[in-house]
């Protein structure tokens, strides 16, 4: 008899996420700017119950006007995770697109812009188990609403930003596949 794994639960989902954040993202410096608004409570996390791109889109839309209206010291970034549509890292790259021409849309470029996420993910010219792939891994594809004010102040108090990429691909390649494993992403 095949028993399946159920879904996880959102609330599950949200906690895998947050030990990602704070185990990779924030332990290994990968966002030197990431501590601060986790810290203060300033990420929103959503779940997004799409199960196709033009649900997801609806999703991306909402939580881009939520971002717009909200209050920066209540809500500085948004991670909007959808583990059911874009699976396939090709499609979600190609999604990425259409998510930045509805930031457009809405008249929302310049104000806010859209890092991307997820679990198979791979920079052009990188073989799948590339290490340096591993910046952008996410337990589940995320799209991650970022204010460009908040990017221009930590940018302001980081002054070398531009050698973060370089930096982070050092820090895992130091690390490596198996210190990767080892940072156990999968209990929060």
């Amino acid at each position: 008899m095949h028993t399946s794994t159920p879904p996880a639960s959102p609330d599950a989902i949200v906690a895998a996420t947050q030990a990602w954040l704070e185990k990779a993202v924030i332990g290994l410096n990968l966002c030197p700017f990431a501590k601060a608004v986790h810290i203060k409570n300033q990420i929103r996390y959503v779940v997004s119950k799409a199960r196709n791109v033009d649900a997801l889109l609806d999703d991306l839309e909402a939580e881009l006007k939520t971002l717009h209206a909200a209050d920066a010291a209540n809500i500085d970034t948004i991670l909007l995770i959808h583990p059911d549509v874009l699976q396939d890292f090709l499609d979600y790259n190609d999604f990425l697109e259409i998510a930045d021409e509805l930031v457009e849309e809405l008249e929302l470029d310049g104000e806010i812009q859209i890092a991307s996420f997820h679990p198979h993910y791979q920079f052009a010219g990188t073989a799948a188990n590339d290490i340096e792939n591993y910046t952008n891994r996410s337990p589940y594809p995320i799209l991650h609403l970022l204010r460009e004010s908040s990017i221009e102040r930590a940018v302001e108090a980081f002054p070398q930003a531009e050698t973060i990429f370089e930096k982070n691909m050092e820090t895992l390649r130091e690390l490596g596949l198996e210190g990767w494993r080892q940072l156990d992403l999968s209990k929060p």
